[in-house]
């Protein structure tokens, strides 16, 4: 299995929530990236392979669901899912999230358990995607040999 390893992209304007979201996560060993605006976000995601992003709702300038929005449209980053971090206990901020392409959506404060396990479970996927590609490029690759007769 490929040794690349994708971050994990945390995108919150407050430092509090950024350092926190780091210490509830730094148990998983993987890259944590911060980003404190969406502007910043995209740039990220468009520089370097993100496995899952943690995106908060309530930003000044982009916010959270115009961001999840951009990154949704971009071929290059449709993909990527987006877990929706919000202190507002609204449910239509849910609706609005998953209608946005959210893959999940957790309500502050959250069960810090509970996001490492969501957190968990996509990067499993993200690392499963990458070795079907990694498969995929083998099995084409025999297959051309085969074809050439080498």
């Amino acid at each position: 299995m490929s040794t690349a390893r994708a971050g994990i992209l945390l995108v919150d304007d407050m430092e509090d929530n950024l350092t926190a979201l780091e210490a509830v996560l730094a148990s998983l060993n993987e890259p944590l990236i911060r980003a404190r605006s969406g502007e910043e976000a995209m740039k990220t995601l468009l520089r370097q392979p993100i496995a899952l992003v943690l995106l908060d709702i309530r930003m000044p300038g982009m916010d959270g669901f115009e961001t999840a929005a951009h990154i949704k449209r971009l071929d290059q980053t449709r993909d990527v899912p987006i877990i929706f971090l919000t202190g507002a206990d609204d449910s239509g901020y849910a609706f609005r999230g998953y209608a946005t392409g959210a893959a999940d959506y957790v309500t502050k404060p959250f069960d810090p358990w509970v996001l490492r396990a969501k957190v968990s479970v996509f990067l499993d996927l993200y690392r499963k995607g990458r070795e079907v590609e990694r498969l995929r490029a083998e099995v084409q690759d025999l297959k051309r040999r085969v074809e050439q007769g080498t």
